[in-house]
């Protein structure tokens, strides 16, 4: 099967999940009460699959969708700040066709990047229980081996999406350091490639992977200075140039 159509059959797969009664209802809740800047909106509910292509040679993995962001939209990281301030910068560095994110049929495309999230559905105050954590796990777990052949770079926004990352590229095949490399913006760590793949479709890495640490871009990080433009632009450029040596 083409990664295309294997991620296309995974997102529609994603769409559908219900095995977190407290997401579910939450996700439901907050779409049908809405926010007053978006009452004459139709908000998306459900939760949200990764966006873009299916054969990138970079992940990008956050914590769960927003409330009235892609719990609106969608689409990941589209109609909140956190996303204003993303796309703002991969457009910088060359990893998007334009900086902002305002609904699925804006013409946005990414180019040799997926966004995504440990969490695909948007939690109450915006934190998943751990147990909300593992369920979803194996999700991310799948689109990780759909993108196998060519991942060569993940970037993690802050500890929970670095903690989700290195667990499922360890489920995935490539060996994880011990003890585990702690999270840090900037942070780089290379999980290489293990001595022999293993015959599952879901197992089967193709070359090392580089992981790096980059802060969330929550408001509560950019509005206090924590992470800034330079530091965004920085960790999204050493991934470009990390996958681009390795061609």
């Amino acid at each position: 099967m083409k990664p295309e159509e294997a991620m296309a059959r995974l997102d529609a797969q994603v769409v559908r999940c219900r095995r977190c009664p407290r997401l579910v209802a939450w996700r439901e809740e907050v779409a049908r009460t809405k926010r007053a800047a978006y009452a004459d909106e139709e908000y998306w509910g459900r939760p949200v699959p990764g966006f873009g292509p299916a054969d990138a040679r970079i992940a990008l993995i956050g914590l769960a969708p927003a409330a009235h962001g892609a719990n609106r939209t969608g689409r990941m990281f589209t109609g909140d700040r956190s996303g204003d301030w993303l796309f703002a910068a991969l457009h910088r560095v060359g990893l998007a066709s334009q900086a902002t994110s305002a609904a699925p049929d804006d013409g946005l495309r990414l180019y040799d990047v997926r966004v995504t999230a440990a969490v695909r559905c948007a939690p109450p105050a915006n934190r998943p229980t751990p147990q909300e954590r593992d369920t979803c796990a194996p999700w991310l777990d799948r689109e990780l081996a759909v993108l196998a052949p060519r991942l060569r770079v993940v970037v993690a926004l802050g500890a929970i999406g670095w903690g989700a990352a290195l667990t499922a590229l360890g489920r995935g095949g490539w060996p994880v350091p011990r003890p585990r490399p702690r999270f840090a913006h900037g942070a780089e760590v290379l999980l290489p490639a293990p001595a022999e793949r293993s015959a599952g479709p879901s197992r089967a890495p193709a070359g090392g992977v580089v992981l790096l640490g980059c802060y969330h871009p929550s408001q509560q990080n950019t509005f206090t200075g924590r992470l800034t433009e330079p530091m965004t632009d920085a960790v999204l450029r050493r991934a470009r140039e990390v996958a681009d040596d390795v061609r």
